[in-house]
């Protein structure tokens, strides 16, 4: 792709991006005013439905915009047997941006409305925090072990958060996704974090097991989902714009949630190591499976 052509799609895709964004969050934003000037369970739910309608329009845009890019190829496995009547789980590495990107164009026919986990700042993003907040999405504040130290108050606040989150969904069929490295991976936090993994960080185990617990079993399934861009690995998101993200990975693996994943995360010791375990091994094979797409793809390219 020419140098030309590669800054007008990324012009045209932000500007396209912006202008889907701004045309399905304004509606939401305004149903979220009216859940709180009306506090009737039915409005709210009716509101509810209306919000996930135009979040569904939303991925449907973003679905279109990625149809603009010709040399863009899914590799995806694992979509048989979801049901968008069911309630979800939803776990993931977190590499880029466009991971929310692809996760709401691949599951947005198959599984109800992902309900993400956010970081506090986006709360302030223009249309986009209001919209999440409109959405019931809960916003986690990540505290430091330093910061915790010294304000120990805040121990257990996202915890708590989690909960509350997870009381509004018991109503309705949804996804709850948890991005559960807590943050985008780079080889610098690797390093900070001194990940075991060479393609993934540690993972956060405190929101997954506070979720599985208020929910229970309303959960029919976990979904453990894998990413992966094996020919645009550096930078996937600016890739995407610009038409120049050439390949998405996919691996998705239907769990059962079995009784020894629900427990009190916050009190029991001996169920918060048993649970690190099943994660951190969970991790470890989902570490291995990126290092068999990578280098499937680097041997086809050769």
């Amino acid at each position: 792709m020419s140098r030309f052509l590669a800054v007008s799609t990324l012009v045209l895709s932000v500007l396209l991006t912006i202008l889907v964004t701004v045309v399905c969050s304004v509606p939401i934003i305004v149903a979220g005013m009216l859940k709180l000037l009306l506090p009737i369970p039915f409005l709210w739910r009716a509101i509810s439905a209306f919000c996930n309608f135009m979040m569904y329009c939303w991925c449907e845009g973003l679905s279109w915009l990625l149809h603009l890019n010709p040399y863009l190829k899914w590799d995806v496995e694992g979509l048989e047997g979801l049901d968008n009547k069911n309630w979800y789980l939803l776990i993931c590495n977190h590499h880029s941006w466009s991971d929310i990107v692809v996760l709401c164009v691949l599951f947005r026919k198959h599984i109800p409305m992902n309900k993400y986990f956010l970081k506090q700042q986006l709360a302030w993003v223009p249309f986009i925090g209001l919209a999440c907040w409109a959405l019931d999405m809960p916003f986690m504040r990540r505290y430091s072990r330093s910061y915790l130290i010294r304000h120990p108050e805040r121990r257990g606040k996202d915890v708590e958060t989690t909960r509350r989150s997870c009381e509004k969904f018991r109503h309705h069929p949804t996804t709850i996704v948890n991005f559960v490295e807590g943050s985008r991976f780079t080889e610098d936090k690797r390093h900070q974090t001194r990940s075991p993994f060479k393609n993934l960080l540690p993972p956060k185990a405190a929101g997954v097991a506070m979720a599985l617990n208020v929910l229970g079993k309303q959960f029919d399934k976990l979904l453990d989902v894998t990413l992966c861009y094996p020919e645009n690995d550096r930078t996937p998101f600016f890739d995407m714009l610009s038409g120049k993200l050439t390949r998405i990975v996919v691996r998705i693996d239907l769990l059962p949630v079995n009784e020894e994943l629900h427990g009190d995360y916050v009190s029991d010791k001996n169920f918060k190591r048993g649970f690190q375990q099943w994660l951190n091994k969970l991790w470890l094979g989902k570490d291995e499976r990126i290092d068999v797409i990578k280098a499937q793809y680097k041997n086809a390219g050769q």
